[in-house]
């Protein structure tokens, strides 16, 4: 996602009982290494992003997810580690329990406390360790790193381990937003029409070396940067690489992976070194946010089929519910993705009975 503070969503989402969502899953298993096919998704599904609620009742657990179940949900990609109480209840009631992790943006006390240049570090020399940009949790580690590698792979084991989990969902496996959608440039009084090198990472000595041994050169040195294909190909690499460590640990443990991405793979590469139709993943979850980037509803259908063109897996649309002013608008939203050959949407933001009646309606509609 984008420089919103989403952890404040979060707690304004939980008061109203997981109406909320973001980053989905696949359905059907993948062989290792290989992710299934766009047309062997089967029967369109609903998603929700959540999080781990520890106060809650077993009993209200059990309320709380009978009814999403009975307003159509098929699974929930859920935050804050592991729990097996909530997951037993997910089980139980036959929905998908696919566990969310950041990746590259961390601020892990044991990193920070251990390895401060694991940190990324801007074109100006500014380290998301102690100068993070645009918002305080934007503290992104730098994929280059082997033992940022390592980390990630061992947090991803964990999750993959729980026997009640069907998946690994990776958020934030990307470099910061260079370039933030557009409609995101008044928040922070930006103009980021071109590359401004505050926003430009990474530039830590780790990532300088290691390009300097690929390419001879020192990135610093680069003339015009946003447009120099060995480092910018140097960047989305070394994101792949990092994903490609993820799912090869998450299937060992026969586990899916999924990862929530920029809304189309274009857009991806241009705002945050994220080439993630390259990924071995097996379902992905565009953020197809249109109103982040001041774009109508049709938009919603546009990038879908650019997804759709560009992956040979499942694309769950991913979809911002304060971005639709109405139900009929939604509705709209809803059944464009699924015209244009989504397997199904995960819903960010609230969501109301109406709104889960039409969902539920227009996925049925659409069926397998």
């Amino acid at each position: 996602m984008a420089a919103v503070d989403r952890r404040c969503f979060l707690r304004a989402c939980a008061a109203v009982g997981f109406g909320m969502a973001l980053p989905p899953g696949a359905a059907a298993s993948a062989a290792p290494g290989r992710p299934q096919r766009q047309n062997r998704m089967g029967r369109r599904k609903l998603y929700i992003w959540s999080g781990i609620d520890r106060n809650a009742s077993e009993k209200d657990l059990k309320a709380r997810y009978g009814l999403l179940k009975r307003r159509g949900l098929d699974g929930a990609f859920v935050s804050g580690g592991l729990d097996d109480r909530e997951f037993d209840v997910m089980k139980t009631l036959g929905l998908e329990v696919h566990t969310w992790m950041w990746t590259t943006n961390r601020g892990d006390r044991w990193i920070r406390e251990n390895h401060p240049d694991w940190y990324m570090v801007s074109r100006t020399g500014k380290s998301c360790f102690d100068q993070p940009p645009y918002v305080d949790y934007y503290r992104w580690v730098s994929p280059v790193v082997p033992g940022v590698r390592r980390y990630l792979v061992e947090r991803v084991g964990e999750l993959a381990a729980h026997p009640a989990v069907d998946g690994v969902h990776l958020d934030y496996v990307r470099y910061p937003d260079v370039i933030l959608p557009k409609a995101l440039w008044r928040t922070y009084g930006l103009n980021q029409s071109e590359e401004l090198p505050d926003y430009d990472f990474c530039y830590s000595e780790h990532t300088r070396r290691a390009f300097r041994e690929y390419d001879g050169r020192d990135p610093l040195e680069i003339a015009d940067p946003a447009h120099d294909q060995a480092w910018l190909h140097f960047r989305y690499d070394s994101v792949t690489r990092l994903v490609e460590d993820l799912a090869r640990e998450a299937r060992r443990h026969g586990k899916r992976i999924t990862a929530a991405v920029f809304p189309t793979p274009d857009l991806a590469r241009k705002i945050c070194r994220q080439d993630w139709d390259k990924w071995p993943l097996d379902a992905v979850c565009p953020m197809i946010y249109h109103s982040f980037y001041d774009e109508g509803i049709e938009w919603i259908g546009e990038s879908v089929l650019e997804d759709i063109r560009a992956v040979n897996r499942p694309v769950v649309a991913g979809l911002y519910m304060p971005a639709f002013r109405s139900l009929s608008e939604f509705e709209q939203g809803v059944r464009l993705a699924m015209r244009r050959g989504a397997s199904g949407v995960s819903l960010f933001g609230e969501v109301t009975d109406s709104h889960w009646e039409v969902a539920a309606r227009v996925r049925d509609e659409f069926g397998s």
